[in-house]
């Protein structure tokens, strides 16, 4: 975790006081003065603020159920943020592990631990993510297979990952993907000639929507720990 981020999660300063406070020589990291924000520290490292050893907050981790015509955000912009029906206090520290459309409905999951969201939105960490799509034609029958093979979208230069689709009937289909590039699953289908109608994700790794459109809850400590941790990467 970097410094000025620890800091923060372990007082109710703003970013930019924490830096200051960094700058002027106010932190010790080990005992040591430490005056660059970005440096790299760990919790079990003893971390003083004008003499004061600092503990962070626990981590949150929150499972919602994000309703169409929101986005994910911390704050509003075309769209209204999410974040507006989870009360819940420094929003501002939450990010939300693997975004979803502003027309895409279904589970996202939030959190303030950046090693823990890493193992969901990295692709090498193959954290499956399934969706419901409903489509605007039926589904050719080779689609399954080019899916499982890998496609080449429009722009790209590699193709997808291995994704499996299960037919629910000729235009409604869950898909299972382990990467979330920038539209993809949209972008997918419209590569093998047909449309994504509507777009709900059911379930990220083992955990599964429970919760009503606009609802959230806090993960169990099993589901949390279903996904393992990661390295947070700088």
């Amino acid at each position: 975790m970097r410094l000025d981020k620890f800091v923060c999660k372990s007082t109710e300063l703003i970013k930019r006081d924490v830096i200051q406070y960094i700058h002027l020589g106010a932190v010790r990291v080990n005992h040591s003065v430490i005056t660059n924000e970005a440096t790299q520290v760990h919790e079990n490292n003893t971390i003083m603020l004008n003499g004061v050893r600092l503990q962070p907050r626990a981590f949150r981790y929150i499972l919602m159920h994000k309703a169409a015509g929101t986005i994910c955000s911390n704050k509003d912009e075309a769209y209204p943020s999410l974040f507006n029906d989870l009360n819940v206090g420094r929003v501002s520290e939450l990010h939300i592990a693997g975004r979803l459309d502003a027309d895409t409905t279904g589970l996202v999951l939030i959190t303030d631990d950046g090693r823990w969201s890493f193992n969901i939105t990295q692709p090498a960490q193959k954290c499956e993510k399934v969706y419901r799509v409903q489509l605007a034609r039926k589904l050719s029958a080779d689609v399954p297979t080019t899916f499982a093979r890998g496609i080449l979208l429009q722009g790209e230069a590699t193709l997808t990952l291995p994704a499996q689709v299960t037919v629910i009937h000729a235009k409604e289909v869950l898909l299972t993907i382990t990467e979330g590039r920038f539209h993809q699953v949209k972008r997918m289908f419209a590569a093998v000639g047909n449309r994504v109608v509507s777009l709900h994700r059911e379930q990220i790794g083992d955990v599964s929507l429970d919760v009503d459109i606009g609802q959230w809850r806090y993960l169990t400590r099993a589901e949390v720990d279903s996904f393992g941790h990661a390295f947070e990467p700088s």
